[in-house]
């Protein structure tokens, strides 16, 4: 039964090891110039810590004591020049270690977004975006608490400690020794308290990923919690969860609380022993009043770092539990990758034929695509319909490699795109979909986003014909004007004409349009629809729509159930057939198939 436990801490001593490497060869060696500096100038805060309380000696003997005038303003203005040195040397390198923990805290967080966009689509879907921030965010603050906290407190205190620690040997090493008794009763508890930080630690992170997935659910669904009255109910599960983590943050703070109570009675300890030897030592005459006041003074200012050298264990095992799980994300190997040189062809525009063949596709283990195959042809509009949940979104998915088929192919111009670089390939493809992201930032850098170097006029002609233009007038900063965090500024309908105005812009020879129209009024469509039949001359086009009176037009329409194709063609032919299409066609219609077929052919 034991062995269990000891391979489990083996592992995790193991691993630790491996966090500590990293966290040393990516962010700590390569700084040592600067961290030099600033603990050269925490080491002379040190040396001004014993300089005081060795100074207490002659101001108690020779000032106080016995009265020598001579040597006041000599203590005093040694006084002044320690008090001077130390808040100078503390300066500096308070100053030199928070740069230093900004510019690790935010390269860490840079590489770990970097990295997070390397993953495919798979790992977003299993990972929630409020746990994802809690990592970005939550977790890499531990690099600040690896600067500003642990090596500052390991410089700093460590200096003081050595200082002060000498300043009391050469003054009196006997009493030296009857405080040094009461050291094994500090570090015996605080080793055994490590483990029990360390896991409460990493409870407490855990529930505050929990509690910022919520508080992203929220704020994202907050229409739809006013909607449905569900304030009361949401309050309710938000309360729970942090009532969760309030009671896992308190057992990781006492924990970490219980390292200064040992520190406390350790020091009591030598304290007590101290005084009752050095008391008796100056009532025989064999010491003076100065050097026990002297002596006095370092142990109290040893005190102090001697209690937060202590705590850096807890303050460590606590960094740890962080960076642990920011380590294992930046491990997580990405999926889709460009292939080694030499690269397979892009296809040019007039040979963008797209297919999908004997496609296999999940998440998690649950396919959504199950032997789908389908083909695109060059410069021709291919519309996929289907019930929700059919697999059309996930089919563009893998067109993107924004995932990659578990089994099967999907071919570009006959070649499989796996083969091709992912930047070349995913530069074939103008995207607009239901849920188009837009930024934080303006009008101008929405709509030029991914299209590089661009004219005037080719953005004015953009944003005409995506009738964008018809709404910047009304806005305060015209193109200027910031569209909000995710648009939020703008109408739906105005953020739709955005994206299209983006991959009106960007130009590429395949265009994937999802639910493209699906936030515009009546008017809004046909005017967009439009500038979108324009866009999609000569290029290779597929159409993801519910509403089926927007894709009646297209050379061919595929229907998809369940992950499969099953059946393709026209629209005429479709419901002249009388299967899938013809059924959900009749049912947005209101209509029998033969009623479908006249209304398809009205203008």
């Amino acid at each position: 039964m034991p062995a269990a436990p000891q391979a489990n801490r083996k592992d995790q001593s193991r691993n630790d090891r491996i966090v500590a490497r990293w966290l040393w060869h990516g962010f700590i060696a390569k700084r040592m110039p600067y961290i030099g500096l600033a603990v050269a100038f925490m080491v002379l805060e040190a040396a001004m810590l014993g300089a005081f309380s060795y100074l207490v000696q002659p101001m108690f003997d020779d000032v106080l004591v016995e009265g020598d005038r001579g040597r006041v303003v000599f203590v005093a203005l040694a006084m002044a020049c320690v008090f001077f040195g130390r808040g100078l040397a503390r300066l500096v390198h308070k100053s030199v270690m928070a740069w230093l923990s900004e510019k690790a805290t935010a390269e860490l967080q840079g590489t770990l977004l970097a990295h997070l966009a390397t993953l495919d689509q798979g790992f977003f879907k299993l990972n929630a975006p409020g746990v994802l921030i809690e990592r970005v965010r939550g977790d890499s603050e531990a690099m600040r608490r690896v600067f500003n906290g642990f090596i500052t407190g390991l410089g700093r205190d460590g200096a003081a400690v050595v200082v002060l620690l000498g300043v009391a040997l050469w003054t009196a090493w006997q009493w030296t020794l009857s405080a040094i008794i009461a050291i094994p009763l500090i570090v015996l508890p605080i080793m055994a308290l490590q483990r029990l930080i360390r896991r409460r630690s990493r409870e407490a992170r855990l529930a505050a990923a929990d509690s910022s997935n919520r508080l992203d659910e929220a704020f994202h669904g907050i229409a739809t919690i006013q909607l449905t009255g569900t304030e009361a109910q949401e309050l309710g599960r938000f309360r729970q969860i942090m009532k969760v983590f309030a009671r896992k943050a308190t057992r990781a703070a006492v924990g970490q609380a219980s390292v200064s109570t040992v520190m406390d009675f350790g020091a009591a300890i030598g304290f007590a022993l101290v005084l009752v030897v050095g008391g008796f030592q100056i009532i025989e005459g064999t010491r003076t009043v100065g050097q026990f006041m002297s002596f006095f003074t370092a142990l109290g200012l040893l005190f102090d770092p001697m209690r937060r050298l202590s705590a850096l264990s807890a303050e460590w095992q606590n960094i740890l539990a962080s960076l642990e799980r920011t380590h294992a994300l930046l491990q997580i190997t990405p999926k889709v990758v460009s292939p080694a040189p030499p690269h397979a062809p892009v296809p040019v525009r007039d040979a963008a034929r797209v297919e999908l063949r004997d496609v296999a596709f999940g998440y998690d283990e649950t396919l959504v695509l199950r032997d789908l195959s389908l083909v695109a042809e060059a410069g021709q509009t291919t519309a996929i319909v289907g019930p929700s949940g059919a697999g059309k979104t996930t089919s563009f998915t893998l067109l993107t490699r924004l995932a990659d088929v578990q089994s099967g192919a999907v071919l570009i111009g006959g070649h499989d795109v796996r083969a091709m670089d992912l930047g070349e390939l995913r530069g074939l493809f103008s995207v607009v979909s239901q849920d188009s992201a837009l930024f934080d930032e303006t009008i101008r850098d929405n709509v030029t986003l991914g299209a590089g170097e661009v004219s005037d006029a080719a953005l004015q002609a953009a944003l005409q014909d995506a009738h964008v233009a018809d709404f910047l007038t009304g806005l305060p900063q015209g193109l200027d004007t910031l569209a909000g965090p995710r648009g939020s500024s703008l109408s739906g309908g105005q953020r739709q004409r955005v994206a299209i105005a983006r991959a009106l812009l960007r130009n590429a020879p395949i265009l994937l349009l999802d639910e493209a129209t699906s936030a515009l009024d009546a008017k809004s469509e046909a005017l967009v629809q439009a500038a979108l039949d324009r866009l999609a001359q000569g290029r290779t086009t597929l159409v993801i729509a519910h509403r089926l009176s927007t894709v009646r037009r297209a050379d061919k329409i595929v229907v998809m159930d369940r992950g499969r194709v099953v059946e393709q063609g026209t629209h005429d032919e479709l419901l002249a057939h009388g299967g899938a299409y013809a059924r959900l066609y009749a049912i947005q219609f209101g209509q029998d198939d033969g009623g479908g077929h006249d209304q398809a052919n009205s203008p």
